[in-house]
């Protein structure tokens, strides 16, 4: 029989368990609402919620509800002010570390710096951002694409689910690059210690087993990054977004398995693939 290994830090995080909290709550006591894009980055928790009432939009032409919920990547302030406008109630399930990354590059841009977002530049996260810088933001992954600050004057955040280390490498890049041109410049480490702890939990799991299943959505930015994170251990890796993808030849040979989820992947996930992988479905 194979052992299975749990990472001690995997799944939901507070912000992704927190908005869909929020949607839940809204929709048991008040009804049906849309969610402005996929509420979480995981087609389970959307199915789940879809079924309670709970109608994914992609702009506010097609909400047909009386309440409208931004998700845990957050939204522009545009977003919000034509949700009032439109006289629908607002249920801003925005994470509180997105919120924190939002304030700061609108303060940065108030105050005058070009605002240099260290994020996928078609991620909703970094959409929302570049949406408070007013139009003096730019994302980018890559230093030389940075652009020169204007005036000399220059800030660079993090899309929050990046690597610590990763933001502070780009930092040291850019500064290399830009700093003839750099008068002033201001850093927010806006990355969340969430996401470092669970890549952290994968190394050390990987160390214990032989093969990890890494469960999450492929749209999921984090868990994406979480199997790269898992690969580069060395140890044989497979990224699923569900028990049903679990083929059983995987399994030959094998005596000890790790698990370990994305910070959108539900609980029930995480049990369905464990159970799997300890019935007799997945040793036919």
């Amino acid at each position: 029989m194979i052992e299975i290994e749990l990472a001690r830090v995997y799944g939901f995080c507070p912000g992704v368990r927190r908005a869909v909290e929020m949607v839940e709550e809204h929709l048991r006591e008040r009804g049906p609402l849309a969610t402005l894009g996929a509420i979480v980055h995981n087609a389970r928790v959307v199915d789940r919620l879809a079924s309670r009432g709970a109608q994914g939009v992609r702009s506010l032409d097609e909400v047909g509800t009386s309440a409208v919920a931004i998700t845990a990547h957050g939204a522009g302030p545009n977003v919000v002010e034509e949700i009032h406008r439109r006289g629908l109630g607002l249920v801003d399930t925005t994470c509180p570390i997105v919120k924190r990354a939002q304030e700061e590059v609108h303060r940065l841009s108030e105050g005058g710096f070009t605002v240099l977002i260290y994020g996928e530049a078609t991620h909703p996260e970094v959409q929302g951002l570049l949406a408070w810088a007013g139009g003096n933001g730019h994302a980018t992954l890559v230093p030389s694409d940075s652009p020169l600050a204007r005036a000399g004057r220059l800030a660079i955040v993090s899309q929050t689910t990046k690597e610590r280390e990763a933001f502070w490498e780009f930092v040291q890049a850019v500064v290399g690059r830009e700093r003839g041109a750099l008068r002033e410049l201001q850093v927010v480490d806006t990355t969340c210690p969430e996401t470092g702890r669970r890549y952290q939990a994968a190394q050390d799991l990987a160390r214990q087993v032989e093969a990890i299943f890494v469960v999450g959505s492929r749209n999921s930015a984090n868990t994406r990054r979480l199997a790269e994170v898992v690969r580069a251990t060395g140890v044989r890796t497979y990224f699923i977004e569900s028990e049903d993808e679990i083929h059983p030849e995987w399994l030959t040979g094998l005596s000890r398995v790790g698990v370990t989820a994305g910070a959108s992947t539900p609980d029930e996930a995480v049990q369905a693939v464990i159970a799997r992988l300890r019935g007799p479905k997945a040793n036919p």
